[in-house]
């Protein structure tokens, strides 16, 4: 076995917890199941549920705008969405309907308070995904490459702060950086891989805390000459993927 899928997250609520799953079926053309479902908009963002279209992840409340982000924690289940905070009452309502979304921003609101606009709106739209990257369909880290990026620092980094859809474990460090346009296997799915992902402000953030604590993006050009940590990948052929199964590497020309 070349390597391995370590861990499988998806993440239905844009800059909120990753929820670890032991499978997923990965569809031909789609984007991860239930990944970027929602997202709340720290203000209006001129998104357009009837014609929805990519909006700058700046305009809503992500890690990268709102530390305080990470303090809530959140699981959705069959159109349920379940949250807590500290201090603060937890909340349990139904994000399929209306009034359930605006419960929701409503609470968030109360938990973020003054860090936050004043009108929250969790937004959604059948078919679209709150992306970072437009074509960012699947994303994959590579973990030989997040503990190197731990020895050159000196202290641990917890892969989380990636927010990646798939973890793999076996690759060689930083390899990943020299596929692009080359296909893979992972699990039963064949993807092709669209482009490495640079990195932003949200990886300063604990995903347990909160705070701030280390400046990834110039430690990556410090170290390396580039802000990458992962690869967008485009499923071209579906199949299912758990924890455990085997991910091939690219054939590259000698």
């Amino acid at each position: 076995m070349d390597a391995h899928i370590a861990a499988i997250f998806r993440h239905p609520i844009k800059g909120f917890t990753p929820e670890a799953l032991r499978q997923a079926h990965l569809s031909t053309g789609a984007c991860f199941p239930d990944d970027r479902l929602f997202a709340v908009e720290n203000g209006p963002s001129g998104f357009d549920p009837d014609a929805p279209k990519h909006v700058s992840k700046q305009k809503f409340t992500v890690l990268a705008a709102l530390p305080a982000v990470a303090r809530v924690r959140t699981r959705y289940e069959d159109g349920r969405l379940k949250a807590q905070a500290p201090d603060s009452s937890d909340f349990d309502g139904d994000l399929a309907s209306e009034v359930g979304r605006t419960a929701f921003a409503t609470w968030l609101g109360s938990v973020l308070g003054e860090d936050a606009h004043p009108d929250l709106k969790v937004i959604q739209a059948p078919g679209h995904r709150f992306m970072d990257h437009p074509k960012g369909h699947v994303s994959i880290v590579n973990l030989a490459s997040v503990r190197d990026l731990e020895a050159r620092m000196g202290r641990p980094v917890d892969p989380l702060r990636f927010r990646a859809n798939l973890y793999v474990e076996g690759w060689p460090a930083w390899c990943e950086n020299d596929w692009t346009g080359k296909d893979l296997m992972v699990g039963f799915a064949r993807v092709n891989i669209f482009a490495p992902i640079v990195r932003c402000a949200a990886t300063e953030v604990d995903p347990d805390t909160g705070v701030k604590d280390m400046d990834l993006v110039k430690v990556l050009f410090d170290a390396y000459g580039h802000m990458n940590c992962g690869i967008y990948v485009h499923v071209t052929d579906g199949g299912q993927i758990s924890v455990g199964d085997a991910c091939t590497t690219p054939q590259l020309p000698k």
